[in-house]
């Protein structure tokens, strides 16, 4: 036999024996097999980036439990700063920051963050899914006032222990903060008191010029929304928050116990919604 021929020979063994090691069905070019995700047209499955945006008297630290769960799934998590000044100076600045994004995107908001996310995704093709925990949903003309007046809710004891403090260049408007002897049970009343106590010296002020700003057009109504609603929510009524969750979410809604700080004082459950929303 010739040289030439032996090689042939010799590379149809090899061949077949590589053949008998692929078990029946499988395939050299089968990602979701090998990875275990799920493919579409051949690509892995693109896990989107979740954006974390709180509202009024916090700062973004209150997501911390939330960030440590959604990191340990494999999740990019961006937690920005809400400015607290305007729903339309805030609107414009998230605006911007989710224009820097490339992927699809879960937007969820705590409390005033809500409204702020609600004007915020109009428009922005990436954003995939609307996460409301506690949290405002106005439609469109309404202010936070009257999206909190839903249903009969009536938030007087928050306001009645507001501190106002004026600030330069406001035209008018002062800053506002919760009385930080109210602020545990205002706020989080079902979190350590320890923990509750050190966030009530952290808060950072809400400007009055923000209960009084008018939705536009609304994010829910074109993009997919999930609601969780605080049952002893001390600071949005929680029959404001079911009827916002009733129009806006869809029946995509969790109800739970919880204070307005959910994010903190029920963390786990937090993050399941936001799961849901990421894997949907």
């Amino acid at each position: 036999m010739s040289i030439r021929k032996s090689r042939v020979a010799l590379a149809g063994v090899l061949a077949a024996s590589v053949l008998a090691l692929i078990p029946t069905g499988a395939s050299a070019s089968t990602p979701a097999a090998a990875t275990g995700k799920s493919t579409q047209a051949g690509k892995p499955a693109v896990k989107p980036t979740v954006v974390l945006v709180h509202g009024a008297w916090a700062d973004a630290s209150g997501w911390n439990a939330v960030t440590q769960r959604l990191q340990a799934k494999g999740y990019t998590v961006i937690a920005p700063p809400n400015l607290l000044r305007s729903l339309d100076e805030d609107s414009d600045y998230l605006k911007s920051f989710l224009a820097t994004i490339s992927g699809p995107i879960v937007l969820v908001g705590h409390s005033y963050g809500g409204a702020v996310i609600t004007s915020a995704a109009t428009g922005n093709p990436n954003v995939k899914s609307l996460v409301y925990i506690s949290a405002y949903a106005p439609d469109q003309g309404e202010t936070i006032a009257d999206a909190g007046a839903l249903n009969g809710g009536d938030n007087s004891v928050l306001v009645s222990h507001l501190i106002k403090r004026p600030y330069p260049n406001s035209t008018g408007a002062v800053d506002t903060t919760v009385d930080p002897a109210w602020f545990p049970k205002l706020f989080a009343a079902d979190a350590p008191l320890s923990e509750t106590k050190l966030m009530a010296t952290q808060q950072r002020p809400l400007s009055s010029a923000a209960f009084t700003g008018e939705m536009g057009v609304p994010a829910w109504k074109s993009i997919t929304s999930y609601y969780l609603v605080s049952l002893d929510d001390k600071t949005i009524p929680p029959v404001a928050e079911k009827a916002m969750a009733a129009r806006a979410a869809k029946g995509r809604t969790v109800e739970i116990h919880s204070s307005h700080a959910a994010m903190v004082a029920h963390p786990a459950q937090v993050t399941d919604l936001i799961l849901r929303a990421a894997r949907s």
